[in-house]
């Protein structure tokens, strides 16, 4: 199961993987199990990536309602990241979403953000259906409730996603310590 490189195909590797934020928005805060740890992992997530210098897109949900991305994670954006609101729960299907997603050339994907069981679910659901590899963040999504957590968590590995942590893709994309890349994700996960 080696690549031409001698590392297994299914380890991350720099410019083959793109994150996906899904929904992570302020009207969650109060009712969101781990909220907190959620965003702090999600924005580690979208800095180790900003300076690794792969793609980030974020969507939300019905921001007239739900508030937009936390403060937190918006400020961490890499500059040009495209935020796209959306009424379907599956990012996937919104075309600018859509559009920014092909643009990107990717295949491989990190996912992150709020409700496992909801727009987590459905967006990793329609990767799949379209023929991306997913691997979810499961440290840095959650839902209202820990049974749908566990509900969207399970059913997307059914599915196919690959199940991972936030410190666990960015140390594979990385491959090697000792590069100013490792040194500032290092931080990053202190």
């Amino acid at each position: 199961m080696a690549d031409l490189t001698g590392r297994h195909r299914g380890l991350l590797r720099r410019g083959e993987v793109g994150l996906v934020v899904v929904d992570v928005q302020e009207a969650f805060r109060p009712v969101i199990g781990g909220f907190d740890e959620v965003v702090r992992n999600c924005r580690i997530l979208v800095e180790g990536f900003g300076v690794l210098g792969a793609p980030v897109l974020v969507s939300e949900q019905y921001p007239k309602g739900l508030g937009h991305t936390v403060p937190e994670i918006a400020e961490a954006l890499p500059p040009g990241t495209p935020v796209v609101e959306k009424l379907r729960f599956s990012a996937i299907g919104t075309e600018d979403f859509d559009d920014a997603l092909e643009a990107t050339g990717l295949r491989r994907w990190v996912v992150c953000g709020i409700e496992a069981h909801v727009c987590v679910n459905q967006t990793v659901h329609d990767l799949l259906a379209h023929g991306h590899e997913v691997h979810l963040a499961v440290d840095a999504v959650s839902s209202r409730a820990a049974a749908n957590v566990a509900a969207g968590v399970e059913k997307c590995v059914a599915a196919g996603a690959v199940r991972t942590s936030t410190e666990a893709c960015l140390f594979e994309i990385l491959e090697v310590a000792g590069t100013p890349e490792f040194k500032a994700i290092s931080k990053l996960v202190r």
